[in-house]
């Protein structure tokens, strides 16, 4: 068998179809991902590996759906690639796969699947990703002097949040106790650590929001 056997295998109106498709679903991916990105500082290069993923994966399928042979060949290949790139958000991975998904239903001939599915997946994920929550979880780190205090801190909880969690409590003869505490207020207001602040012996109070997993 030599290189030109395999030069009809796929038509170039099959190919010019399956990758133009593959970049309109590849540009929809990239939309939905900009429209769900919850960072501050979106990374173009992320959008734009969505749309290239998907083109190549197209490619790919379009290639190994024509001989059996050829798949292999193509499988043996990708085998030894390693990717080294750590993924920073759980969501990307949902992403990564649609687009490789997607990739791979256009190679396969199936375009309405890979165009209806599409929309699906993208109007669950706006709908569900930007749905907005009024309990926001948060992570506060306190300073204080005294098991007093801390009885102040936790009464005052157990008004003000809808749950709280201690998840580390350090304490040292010069820098007094640090408690660090998993909190979803019922509301936030500047108040709340005014309050904090108002009771006797404490000396410092940290709070930030908190994307991870936190308290179901």
């Amino acid at each position: 068998m030599t290189l030109l056997d395999n030069v009809d295998s796929v038509s170039i109106l099959d190919l010019i179809v399956a990758l133009g498709f593959a970049f309109v679903l590849g540009l929809f991916i990239r939309t939905i991902y900009k429209k769900t990105f919850k960072g501050v500082m979106y990374s173009e290069s992320f959008g734009v590996t969505i749309m290239g993923l998907t083109l190549v994966t197209t490619l790919i399928i379009l290639a190994t759906t024509s001989k059996v042979i050829l798949t292999l060949k193509m499988i043996g290949a990708l085998s030894i690639i390693r990717f080294r790139t750590a993924i920073k958000e759980p969501l990307d991975i949902v992403f990564l796969f649609w687009a490789i998904s997607i990739g791979v239903i256009l190679g396969g001939g199936l375009i309405p699947v890979a165009v209806i599915g599409s929309i699906i997946v993208g109007v669950i994920l706006v709908v569900f990703v930007n749905r907005k929550s009024n309990k926001i979880p948060y992570i506060m780190v306190i300073n204080y002097e005294n098991d007093e205090c801390e009885d102040g801190i936790l009464s005052l909880l157990d008004n003000k949040a809808d749950k709280y969690a201690i998840k580390s409590k350090t304490a040292s003869r010069q820098n007094g106790v640090e408690l660090t505490i998993e909190v979803r207020l019922k509301e936030m207001k500047t108040a709340f650590i005014d309050e904090i602040y108002k009771i006797s012996g404490v000396s410092n109070v940290v709070m930030v929001s908190y994307n991870g997993d936190y308290m179901g």
